[in-house]
């Protein structure tokens, strides 16, 4: 299949501005790829067609009127079932809201309305976003647009396949143990996980955690640059969000990877990791190695990630849904039931010493830096596995010790809060995508971006690591 929804979004803001591509246009090629390829991987599980042809003919109106013209001007764009969307069903993946449709855009939705885009429905994600596999009880589950019997991560599984689907050219989620990062490698796309305060989020239940951030989702680095210039704001209700990185508001540019020192790592010196995609990893990074002026083998020093993060995040569950958990337990999954439960378990000491072990971590962390530019390591333990499987219980005939443990290679970046942007390199061993982490320092987010941008570049002329394309012919006729 090839249509205008297959553009690049840079590509067809370009062609919007030019008038060579009208956003209705567009926006017809995109529902005409959601009607034919959905029903085969639920990614969009609610829908606004009519209003968003209203806004796509108002759109072309201004382009023809020679207005002034946001960053998203005319884009097509999928929300996470997570942000609330006026007018649209929200849910959160939970039965608690399944009726629910908000009559205000939270702030993300609005900022990036506000830049020109055009929303055309919610993707799905499970409940609350409690787990990275994209099913619930009100929308059931979303399939991988590779194999739709496999999950493609979570949480914002129903944004990584709408992207990969050509569904819509960008769509936005959120991170807090790697919502962004696996549903990006599961399915080949680009995810990136801003610095926290970068895209400002007022709905955090503890607001001055920086563990929970908002971000974009795309096929390429530079289409998620794109979102993130119409996401990024000021908004001092997010107590991160008190400045606005106007580089973030341009173009990316290609840098000389030539000059660059880089760090690998397999595992971070703390993830349980499949000894399959440990050698993939190792096969794929071998291909780009030479390319960078020093490629060093160095895992960071996370000391007890584990604890750090399963009590932050018990925290930020209790906060969230201690009363959901005593008035509606039945309505809940059992994700956010463990979460809360396991967080209420934690004395007020446990918490104390997590949160100053987790600021030695973050100290440790941007340390690594003074001698390195940026850190590479696998996007994900394992393989995508079947979506009726919630989480996975072992690697390497390891036993994880909680539902989360196979995600370490996620949450562990997320306590030091750096930026990350997750890119595809091929497939793995079971011919299913394969994605890296490119990683730097807090507050680095644009030379990060820049960084994978032009690895991306590399990686695209061998097609051992080039971007995996879903079979659209296959998904369309249901095979």
């Amino acid at each position: 299949m090839t249509d205008a929804c297959d553009l690049t979004a840079v590509d067809a803001r370009r062609l919007i501005g030019t008038k060579e591509l009208s956003p209705v246009e567009l926006l017809d090629s995109c529902i005409a790829r959601i009607e034919t390829v959905n029903p085969a991987i639920n990614a969009f599980v609610a829908t606004c067609f009519e209003r968003a042809r209203e806004e796509a003919e108002a759109a072309e109106d201004e382009v023809m009127a020679g207005d002034v013209l946001g960053p998203l001007h005319g884009l097509p764009l999928g929300v996470k079932d997570l942000n609330a969307t006026e007018g649209l069903p929200t849910t959160y993946g939970s039965l608690i809201y399944k009726d629910n449709v908000p009559d205000a855009d939270e702030r993300v939705v609005a900022t990036m309305r506000a830049a020109g885009a055009i929303v055309v429905g919610k993707t799905n994600t499970p409940e609350f976003g409690a787990g990275a596999n994209t099913t619930n009880r009100v929308y059931g589950a979303t399939g991988n647009p590779f194999d739709p019997v496999l999950t493609p991560g979570g949480s914002s599984g129903g944004s990584a396949v709408a992207v990969a689907t050509a569904m819509v050219p960008v769509a936005a989620g959120g991170d807090f143990g790697g919502s962004l990062r696996t549903p990006a490698t599961f399915c080949g796309v680009v995810g990136f996980r801003p610095s926290p305060g970068t895209v400002p989020n007022e709905t955090r239940a503890v607001g001055l955690s920086p563990l929970s951030v908002q971000g974009p989702m795309a096929r390429t680095v530079a289409d998620a640059a794109l979102l993130l210039a119409g996401q990024v704001d000021v908004d001092m209700r997010d107590p991160f969000a008190g400045g606005l990185d106007t580089d973030l508001l341009d173009p990316l540019v290609t840098l000389d990877l030539a000059g660059l020192r880089v760090v690998f790592s397999e595992d971070l010196g703390c993830a349980p990791v499949d000894d399959g995609i440990r050698a993939v990893f190792r096969e794929r990074t071998a291909a780009f190695r030479s390319i960078f002026a020093e490629a060093l083998d160095q895992d960071p020093d996370l000391g007890p990630v584990h604890e750090v993060f399963e009590i932050l995040r018990g925290v930020n569950f209790i906060a969230a849904h201690k009363e959901r958990l005593e008035n509606h337990r039945d309505l809940l999954g059992t994700n956010v039931i463990d979460n809360t439960e396991r967080g209420l378990a934690f004395s007020a000491a446990d918490v104390a010493w997590a949160h100053v072990e987790q600021s030695k971590l973050y100290r440790r962390f941007l340390g690594l830096f003074d001698d390195v530019d940026v850190l590479i390591c696998p996007a994900a333990a394992v393989t995508p596995f079947p979506h009726d499987q919630l989480y996975v219980e072992e690697i390497n005939g390891e036993a994880m010790p909680t539902y989360m443990r196979w995600l370490a290679m996620t949450y562990g970046l997320t306590m030091a809060t750096p930026p990350v942007v997750v890119i595809p390199c091929g497939v793995d061993h079971n011919g299913m995508p394969f994605g890296i982490q490119v990683v730097g320092p807090n507050g680095a987010d644009r030379f990060v971006l820049e960084v994978a941008h032009s690895l991306e570049q590399v990686l695209a002329r061998d097609p051992a690591t080039a971007r995996p394309v879903p079979d659209l012919d296959k998904l369309s006729t249901g095979g």
